[in-house]
């Protein structure tokens, strides 16, 4: 237990120093800490109840998820009745009909019904463990299908579709250089961000209120304006308004509802200039399917209307003078250099599955935090001097030893929390002055069993190593079942909770590490120098 070797000594050397190096920059001003090299910027970052911030709940609307998954699912009829081994595979259908949250549609030829029915039902598929599918089919008045989502397979959509929207909201987020956020969900339908060191969410909202579901549909050159002023529109098509301050003095578009191609095939967008008019645009560009069927539809439409449609708006409608081939294309409109960033940064992060609105918000000052930090700190100071003080009378050398190991203790906490980016918040600070408290804990083990040694009359090597190698049983067990009740608080529990976990679980492992093995490493190198007969502990 006492032997140390001359590369152990080097190597634990070489951890605390680095515990101390990486610590120092949380405490730097951020003018300094932004001088620092790239890989010296790492530092504790501080949670909205600290560094006070934006607090945002978002509700998803959930008669937008229901349109937008039958929607989908009449792309997908459309695809499924066309075939896969050309015309002649083809099932005739009549038109398509959404009305009433189902779709229900007419096959032609009776003969084909039931490969009609078959090929939609590899479509469905199952809701969860529940033993039903997620859309019923039923074949009503001999000829016509009827497709009629389940409670089951809503229930797994509203799942997937809030999931997937917390997971884009993180991207939108983490987009703009904030530092960790909080984005959990909550409920059924509801997700909550918390974006520390932010005190103007309105950009916040406006970029995470942005559905950033964008079409290229076909504009119906067949419609009549005064007849779709009066609301009648051909069959297979709708109007779409334009968006606000688009149109040129139009108020809508009459659209095809087939969608050319949707921004889920984008693989890229950025904010870009005009070359002409140097006005802010958003340059996309789309995947290889995504190009060739750009290419194809544009190829076979020259001469006529395209609009880009942007969450039910329309940005713009312009003729197509020669087939676009390059898989690129330019979305202009009434931006600014930030409104084109946001909307490329929303892109990038995919469209929203289900349209979200925020139902509450709140700003928290740093004011608050402030005055956390500060009682913090007092109560941090307060309980370091009570265990220094207390370790230097009860156990003299030993005790130094021990408040030395409590220091790199500390640092090394913070080193680790700056190396993982972690947050801390207010009982991140709780956790941080109890760790401070049971850091030492380790050594009274040590030191009473050394003591304990002493009195049956070991010498002093023997007394130290058998200190040392006995308690270290006790220490480990115990420190253990610590360890599985802060992972427990942090898998089971949710912000604060988990902020209390993570600083308590790291405290655990480095005060292990330096209340038995950095303070053995002082201790034996003391004995190997002074070869003392007798101990005062």
């Amino acid at each position: 237990m006492l032997d140390f070797p001359r590369w152990k000594t080097i190597g634990i050397s070489i951890i605390l120093l680095l515990g101390i190096l990486f610590s120092i920059p949380s405490f730097l001003p951020e003018k300094t800490f932004e001088k620092l090299p790239s890989f010296a910027q790492t530092k504790v970052n501080l949670g909205l109840d600290l560094a006070g911030g934006s607090h945002l709940l978002l509700e998803a609307d959930l008669a937008d998820l229901q349109k937008t998954q039958l929607s989908n699912m009449e792309k997908t009829v459309r695809t499924a009745m066309r075939g896969e081994r050309g015309a002649d595979d083809d099932i005739a259908i009549g038109e398509l009909s959404t009305a009433g949250g189902k779709i229900s549609f007419l096959v032609r030829d009776q003969a084909q019904l039931d490969d009609a029915r078959d090929r939609l039902f590899k479509e469905t598929q199952g809701a969860g463990l529940t033993g039903q599918r997620d859309w019923n089919i039923n074949i009503v008045d001999s000829t016509r299908i009827v497709m009629t989502p389940t409670s089951a397979g809503r229930t797994q959509a509203v799942a997937h579709a809030m999931d997937t929207a917390r997971d884009i909201i993180d991207r939108r987020v983490n987009a703009l250089g904030t530092r960790e956020p909080t984005i959990i969900r909550e409920g059924n339908d509801r997700v909550v961000v918390q974006v520390p060191g932010l005190q103007d969410p309105t950009a916040l909202k406006e970029l995470i209120g942005k559905t950033a579901r964008l079409e290229f549909r076909m504009v119906d050159e067949n419609a009549d304006p005064n007849e779709a002023l009066a609301g009648r529109v051909p069959v297979g098509s709708e109007i779409v308004p334009y968006a606000e301050g688009e149109g040129n003095g139009a108020s809508f578009e009459v659209l095809r509802r087939q969608v050319m191609i949707s921004g889920e095939q984008l693989i890229n967008a950025q904010q870009s200039y005009e070359p002409q008019n140097n006005q802010p645009v958003v340059s996309i560009r789309f995947d290889s399917a995504g190009s060739s069927t750009f290419a194809k539809v544009t190829s076979q439409s020259v001469g006529k209307r395209f609009a880009m449609v942007l969450d039910g708006k329309v940005l713009s409608a312009p003729s197509i003078n020669e087939p676009i081939l390059g898989g690129s294309a330019q979305i202009s409109g009434s931006f600014s250099v930030a409104s084109a960033n946001a909307l490329a940064i929303s892109l990038r992060s995919g469209a929203l599955p289900v349209k979200m609105t925020v139902v509450e918000e709140r700003t928290v000052t740093p004011e608050l935090g402030a005055d956390s930090i500060r009682k913090g700190a007092i109560a941090g100071i307060i309980a370091t001097v009570t265990v220094l003080t207390l370790m230097f009378v009860v156990y003299g050398r030993f005790g130094i030893y021990a408040n030395i190991a409590l220091a790199f203790n500390v640092a090394l906490i913070i080193a680790i929390m700056a190396a993982f980016n972690a947050t801390l918040t207010l009982p991140g600070i709780a956790g941080f002055v109890l760790t401070i408290g049971a850091a030492v804990d380790a050594n009274v083990l040590i030191n009473e069993r050394i003591r304990e040694e002493l009195k049956r009359g070991r010498k002093v090597f023997q007394a130290v190593e058998l200190g040392y190698s006995e308690a270290s049983r006790a220490i480990f067990d115990a420190n253990v079942t610590n360890v599985i009740a802060a992972s427990l608080m942090f898998w089971f529990g949710s912000g604060p909770i988990k902020g209390f976990a993570v600083v308590l679980t790291i405290g655990i492992i480095t005060s292990v590490f330096t209340a038995v093995t950095v303070t053995r490493m002082f201790v034996a190198h003391w004995l190997r120098t002074k070869r003392p007969t007798t101990i005062n502990i």
